[in-house]
């Protein structure tokens, strides 16, 4: 009794993951033919160019090294300086109006300090045009103009005798120096 017991429930089992594999035959076989058409499809496809690993690594090392133009940390002071300097060195007149607190700006999953200066400017079109180039190609590499906003109009020149009149620009910069974060920013970014 107990064997026949044991063949019955032999054969229930045996039927039901029987029964099981012969329902899901249909979906391997559908399974089966999707992976010929992609193994086709990717038997067609071109080979890869030679030297993207070279070109990947080169890539990588001109990123690393742009990463690293930017300076470590900057002084406030310092680089309101230097403008007011660069200015004075073209005959141009700048008034710091206002300086932002330092602060974070995220661009493309890499966080940079930021310090930013709102500037009136008054001068000749020559000079403004010569120190905003200096601004840009000086020693603040990571210098960037923001805004500018700029107005030509007629002044005097010379005493309330002389009617000679001479055409000047005016205006507004707005001005930011960017910086590699603090060592203490990185870390907690990187633990959080």
């Amino acid at each position: 009794m107990l064997i026949t017991t044991l063949i019955i429930a032999i054969g229930a089992v045996y039927c039901l993951f029987g029964l099981d594999y012969i329902k899901q035959q249909p979906e391997q076989a559908v399974l089966i033919n999707r992976m010929s058409d992609t193994g086709q499809t990717l038997a067609q496809l071109p080979e890869p160019p030679q030297g993207l690993d070279g070109k990947l690594a080169a890539a990588g090392a001109k990123l690393s090294a742009a990463q690293n133009s930017f300076p470590a940390e900057a002084n406030s002071t310092q680089f309101i300086d230097y403008v007011i300097n660069l200015a004075e060195r073209y005959y141009v007149t700048v008034i710091p109006l206002s300086t932002d607190a330092w602060s974070t700006q995220t661009i493309r999953n890499y966080d940079y300090n930021i310090l930013r200066l709102d500037m009136a400017v008054r001068g000749s079109y020559p000079q403004l045009v010569s120190f905003i180039s200096k601004l840009e190609e000086g020693d603040y590499k990571t210098l960037v103009i923001e805004d500018a906003r700029l107005t030509r109009y007629t002044e005097q020149a010379g005493a309330a005798s002389d009617n000679t009149e001479t055409e000047a620009v005016k205006g507004m910069l707005q001005l930011a120096i960017y910086t590699q974060p603090y060592p203490e920013a990185k870390a907690g970014k990187d633990e959080g």
